[in-house]
């Protein structure tokens, strides 16, 4: 177990060492910088040259990737080069509460919803409960994320007018960003149930159990879910790394203050800094929750043996 894990941790480190230097360098690599638009307001080239050095992007490529690295090692991510005196630091400290706690409601609906839909679609299998539970999972996957978010706000915002249309003051403001993160994975993990349950339920030890008399609810529930359930653990490290640092579309539509938001605004400000520094913390925990799900894996299935 020991070995198992020094290898992935260096694995870890590894991966996100390739993807910082694939995002700086690609992303210097655009026409262009944080400061064209002042460039095309006319602003003087010595004010453009203050600003470059005040940033360090007067520095060639190669000095400016060595000083980030050695920034980052000391947890600096820098400085916003849009917003006066703003850290990544800081917008990642004020902007990933918000964006987890809508993620974390979103997550439990995802669940509770597709593992129900699952279970009761393979039990009716070829039945009107599983035809509509497959055709509402086929619907969610299809559907574009933004596609969704925009109907949503349309006919709950404005033709009805039922729901608030931005912002997280109260209760009625969370429906609808749960609904537009949570539609998609509710309809995969539907899906990913309904395949692991109609392949345990035809096992020998099921069939045992049924034949021992056990009453058909501890059937499922005790021993059926327990083995089907090990794809939606798979699935639930990338799944909760997506929805707890926020979803770039569904808090730019609703003008939620999370960190999705950030970093759509970072992209379209050519902000490098917030590109960056988003970009490691949004790596950094998806490789650890990966890591997390590969333990809880080996821990929930026995079969499963880590090679060290």
């Amino acid at each position: 177990m020991v070995g198992y894990i020094v290898k992935r941790f260096f694995a870890s480190l590894l991966t996100m060492f390739v993807l910082i230097t694939i995002t700086f360098f690609l992303m210097h690599s655009i026409p262009g910088g944080p400061f064209s638009p002042a460039e095309e307001r006319k602003v003087p080239a010595s004010v453009l040259q203050k600003m470059e050095e005040k940033f360090g992007l007067h520095e060639p490529l190669h000095v400016q990737y060595v000083n980030y690295l050695k920034n980052l090692l000391q947890g600096d991510l820098g400085f916003s080069f849009k917003q006066l005196d703003v850290s990544v630091n800081e917008l990642i400290a004020q902007g990933f509460p918000i964006s987890a706690k809508v993620g974390l409601i979103a997550i439990g609906l995802a669940l509770l919803i597709g593992i129900l839909l699952g279970i009761v679609s393979a039990i009716k299998r070829g039945k009107w409960a599983d035809w509509t539970a497959m055709i509402f999972a086929t619907i969610g996957i299809s559907i574009p994320n933004f596609v969704l978010t925009v109907l949503l706000m349309f006919f709950f915002c404005v033709m009805f007018k039922l729901l608030p249309t931005y912002g997280l003051t109260s209760w009625k403001h969370y429906i609808l960003p749960v609904i537009g993160l949570s539609f998609g994975p509710i309809a995969y993990i539907a899906r990913l149930m309904r395949s692991s349950m109609l392949e345990v339920m035809r096992q020998d030890f099921i069939l045992t159990a049924r034949a021992k008399g056990v009453p058909e609810y501890r059937v499922i529930f005790k021993h059926a879910l327990k083995n089907a359930i090990i794809p939606i653990v798979t699935y639930l490290g990338p799944l909760v790394a997506a929805m707890l640092t926020g979803s770039f579309i569904v808090e730019r539509v609703f003008s939620i203050p999370g960190i999705g938001r950030d970093f759509v605004s970072g992209i379209g400000d050519r902000d490098y800094s917030v590109i960056l520094g988003l970009t490691v913390f949004f790596g950094v925990f998806i490789i650890v929750m990966n890591f997390i799900v590969d333990i809880l894996y080996a821990i929930i299935d026995k079969r499963v043996k880590i090679e060290e």
